[in-house]
């Protein structure tokens, strides 16, 4: 995939990343579905196994959780990665291209299967 890059990335009015690559191909990835995907050690621990909460709990947001969530800057991390400023103040994930491709896929086949 190294040859692989994009030529253009861009925000939608919708809360989409847009990616064109070299290829041709392109994709829009939902902002949430980019935050989703973090790959940090902090993300990849929320997301993993933990307790269901009590029945009839409530999850406490801060301000900036509450608010729709944006990308505020992308800036490349070397020639294979970009680190992505969110809006709710995360900006500790490294998205390298091969994770912004299947991320990119996978957003795809959602689509596919809400039209289906």
């Amino acid at each position: 995939m190294s040859d692989l890059v994009p030529v253009s990335l861009k925000k939608t009015e919708d809360a989409r990343l847009q990616i064109e690559w070299s290829d041709g191909a392109v994709h829009s990835i939902r902002f949430f579905h980019l935050r989703r995907g973090c790959p940090c050690a902090t993300c990849t621990e929320k997301h993993g196994p933990r307790p269901a909460p009590p029945p009839g709990s409530l999850p406490v947001l801060t301000p900036a959780q509450a608010r729709p969530l944006d990308i505020l800057s992308m800036q490349p991390a070397g020639n294979y990665a970009y680190r992505i400023q969110f809006s709710d103040g995360h900006n500790s994930g490294v998205y390298t291209l091969e994770l912004l491709r299947q991320l990119g896929q996978e957003s795809a086949s959602l689509e596919d299967l809400r039209k289906g």
